[in-house]
């Protein structure tokens, strides 16, 4: 189930109570001229069907993707009149077939809506701070791919996080960088106390610390999923992604930017 909560007049989060891949959280902020920016478009039709009625009648006129990976763009379809902001990189994948196989095996309960699925292409390559209307801002930043995109609220102290930030969820780094993540993680601090995750309940800086721990266990295990020590990770939903993300690290570390053997394998690739 799914709830919008309010955190300031006019900025919410549809909110899983769940959090789990699959199930990740998309942000809404209206402008003073009743036009409605959403973030993150939910991982499928249905998903974002959901979303969309829970804002009638207001007009979605702003839709910002803060990654290309399904669970934030397979939705956006439902978004016919939106414009699309997103990353370069974003705006490279979204322009390329969807891996409909892929996208059925990682997330099986929208394995029927994937057959057909089609996603929106990017209409606004955002490489720089760019305002969306008149109440948000969209940051560009790096680490969960090659480029993301946080939208920062500004004067209510909230930021969107998206993809960047998971709590309580394992995140995914299979085609960005766990060190550059953690490093982009610093900056925050600057953008919001209030930080909402792609993944996972409402937090802060706290909640930052403990995702950038984890990327940096990642990194130092050098290749052996089992050399994460223990953390507040221990509890995290989806620790089968630890293989992902430490192998992902220590192939950077050896100069190779190919997928991680364990990631094409869940992808039914190899």
């Amino acid at each position: 189930m799914y709830q919008l909560v309010e955190l300031a007049p006019d900025v919410s989060v549809w909110l899983a109570d769940r959090p789990d891949h699959g199930r990740p959280n998309s942000g809404v902020v209206i402008d003073g001229d009743g036009s409605v920016t959403v973030i993150d478009a939910q991982p499928a039709p249905s998903a974002a069907a959901a979303l969309s009625r829970a804002l009638e009648p207001k007009r979605v006129r702003r839709l910002v993707v803060t990654s290309s990976h399904v669970e934030y763009v397979g939705g956006s379809r439902e978004f016919t009149m939106a414009g699309v902001y997103g990353s370069a990189t974003a705006s490279l994948n979204l322009d390329l077939p969807p891996n409909r196989a892929g996208y059925a095996r990682l997330l099986p309960e929208f394995a029927a809506e994937y057959d057909e699925l089609e996603t929106r292409a990017v209409s606004h390559a955002v490489t720089d701070p760019a305002w969306l209307g008149q109440t948000a801002v969209a940051v560009p930043t790096r680490g969960q791919q090659a480029d993301n995109l946080v939208v920062q609220v500004p004067g209510t102290d909230i930021v969107f996080a998206g993809a960047l930030c998971a709590f309580g969820v394992t995140p995914i780094a299979f085609d960005g960088d766990p060190a550059a993540w953690a490093e982009a993680l610093d900056a925050m601090s600057d953008l919001g106390r209030i930080v909402v995750p792609g993944h996972g309940p409402v937090g802060g800086l706290d909640e930052v610390v403990a995702l950038q721990a984890y990327l940096w266990a990642c990194v130092e295990a050098a290749g052996d999923p089992s050399a994460i020590p223990a953390g507040p990770w221990d509890g995290w939903v989806g620790r089968r992604w630890d293989a992902v993300n430490v192998e992902r690290a220590a192939r950077l570390a050896a100069g190779d930017d190919s997928p991680p053997p364990s990631m094409l394998r869940a992808l039914g690739l190899a």
